[in-house]
């Protein structure tokens, strides 16, 4: 089906964003933003789960059980993600890129399914990456998930309140038009969020030069 005049500008957008974040998640370039094309490497594993200020919520093993004020693992397989019913803690967990990504493909994945699946999947059936290989491989179907729903809509199915039943929000109690903005709102700022931390990632280790050009960490001998 091909899309609506109401619905191509969104579904350009998804495409737009999903597109700029695949290139910072994998390489080998990425748009900077301003039509030109920057080297970029491919995520580690350890800069998947790095985890840069104390008590982050992260993915972890099960075995290891949830992370600080988290009280379960959300998903299934030999990973999951931190996770607390709500109210959740205040103030909010600093979340790490493994989070983040783990978070979107979930949100994607399930939607489509209550879009134009079985209606049925929930957080438990979401299976969790432990690897960034894996991870970015999850991003990638759910995103092409997320897109196979939306070619199946033509402008009037915009309007139905319920089209999508994901359980996990107000989707039920929603246009399906607000559904797809908020989609590409959450893969938009997770997308920059992801983007700043394999930034941070990537500078952990440089220090500026001290006034006076003494490094202030040498011994005084």
């Amino acid at each position: 089906m091909t899309a609506g005049p109401r619905l191509t500008p969104l579904l350009d957008q998804f495409d737009w964003s999903c597109e700029r974040l695949a290139g910072r998640l994998a390489g080998p370039v990425m748009d900077s933003g301003d039509g030109s094309r920057t080297p970029v490497g491919a995520m580690t594993d350890d800069e998947y789960l790095w985890e840069p200020v104390p008590d982050c919520w992260s993915v972890r093993r099960r075995t290891d059980g949830p992370g600080a004020r988290a009280t379960f693992l959300a998903g299934t397989g030999d990973w999951g993600r931190d996770a607390a019913p709500h109210p959740h803690p205040v103030p909010p967990p600093f979340t790490t890129l493994a989070w983040r990504l783990s978070h979107l493909s979930e949100m994607l994945l399930l939607r489509a399914d209550h879009t134009a699946g079985t209606h049925s999947l929930t957080r438990d059936d979401h299976r969790v990456s432990g690897t960034a290989a894996d991870a970015i491989a999850a991003f990638d179907a759910a995103a092409d998930a997320w897109r196979t729903a939306l070619r199946g809509t033509d402008d009037a199915d915009l309007d139905i309140v319920g089209r999508c039943t994901y359980p996990h929000g107000s989707d039920p109690e929603e246009p399906f038009l607000d559904v797809v903005w908020w989609v590409n709102q959450e893969v938009l700022h997770h997308g920059a969020e992801i983007a700043l931390l394999r930034d941070l990632y990537r500078e952990r280790r440089r220090r500026p030069a001290p006034a006076g050009g003494r490094d202030q960490t040498a011994g005084a001998g």
